[in-house]
């Protein structure tokens, strides 16, 4: 009979050679870089904008809702990258194994100004058109940047991913226990 506590303790070991092997990689070759700076720019300044322009009678429903596409966005980040459905390479962060810009700013930050933008208009019109820039412009521009590596996956099967993510965003943003936006 097999022991599973030596197999998973195996499999805890090699992750965690994997990671510090990314870590080493990211010290001596991607921290400081000029996509690393770009990375950590797409980290700060949407924020800094959103809190600029946000409604600020607005702003805990629309955090409601951006924490929720950062655990989404996150959650289904961890998922195709342990599936090896695709990978990054120059992250901010070398222990997050999301690309921190996309996941914990872009997305948010961009739900929350469509959230607040016209909010009466039809939000499946608005999560279609999130989804197309996301799915079809934003990973592409990323692949351009030399920042993601697909392996396999393909931008229409991120595209019904991104209508979800925008749908139940709005759920959220949209109960009644909050100030009408």
């Amino acid at each position: 009979m097999s022991d599973p506590d030596a197999k998973v303790k195996a499999a805890y070991d090699l992750l965690s050679k994997a990671n510090d092997q990314m870590v080493q990689v990211w010290i001596a070759e991607i921290v400081f870089t000029w996509r690393w700076w770009i990375g950590l720019g797409l980290t700060i300044i949407p924020w800094v904008i959103w809190i600029l322009f946000r409604k600020k009678e607005s702003t805990w429903r629309l955090m409601c809702a951006g924490f929720a596409v950062i655990i989404m966005s996150s959650w289904g980040d961890f998922i195709g990258i342990s599936t090896g459905s695709w990978y990054y390479k120059w992250e901010v962060i070398p222990t997050i194994p999301t690309y921190l810009p996309y996941d914990f700013t872009l997305l948010p930050v961009m739900v929350m100004f469509f959230l607040q933008y016209k909010p009466d208009m039809n939000p499946l019109s608005k999560a279609v058109v999130f989804a197309a820039i996301v799915a079809f412009m934003g990973e592409r521009f990323f692949i351009w940047l030399d920042v993601y590596e697909p392996k396999g996956w393909k931008h229409i099967y991120s595209f019904p991913i991104f209508i979800i993510i925008y749908l139940i965003a709005h759920y959220i943003c949209t109960r009644k226990f909050y100030e009408k936006i």
